[in-house]
């Protein structure tokens, strides 16, 4: 098994993968999670277009990152938001995040992009130190309160 390597892009054929992923990042977490079967149904189906884009690390893959693209009215390009980051825990600390994360910043400039979000739950110090590190901050630039994101779901 390698752990290590160059982020690549994920496939329709790698949607079973993907699936696995996720579901297993958010049972670590206690997070309620769709089955693998309907995690593999959406992927496959959002694989085959271009608004969403998932970055895989590792042979067997160890690590996902996964990227939803929208136009924004204040950027000429788009907005990306990272949806997920997760490496598998017995191989953190070998800077896959941090391979999947440049990678993803790399496809983001690339496609024209000039703004990337991410939601970080505010209990959980470690992302938020992770992000950090990598330039992130949760302030505008003239302020000091941090940002809060609110949502509903329908």
């Amino acid at each position: 098994m390698t752990s290590g390597g160059s982020a690549r892009r994920a496939t329709t054929a790698d949607a079973p993968v993907v699936a696995q992923l996720l579901h297993d990042f958010n049972t670590e977490f206690s997070t309620p999670t769709p089955d693998v079967g309907e995690l593999q149904a959406r992927l496959t189906q959002l694989l085959a277009g271009d608004d969403v884009v998932v970055l895989l690390i590792g042979e067997p893959a160890s690590g996902v990152a996964v990227l939803s693209f929208r136009p924004n009215v204040w950027y000429r390009g788009p907005v990306a938001i990272l949806d997920e980051l997760y490496v598998r825990a017995e191989l953190r600390g070998h800077r896959l995040g941090s391979a999947l994360l440049d990678a993803a910043l790399d496809l983001v400039c690339g496609r024209g992009g000039a703004l990337i979000e991410i939601n970080v739950d505010g209990e959980d110090t470690d992302a938020r130190r992770f992000y950090e590190a990598h330039g992130f901050t949760n302030t505008e630039l003239t302020q000091t309160d941090p940002m809060l994101y609110y949502y509903r779901e329908l």
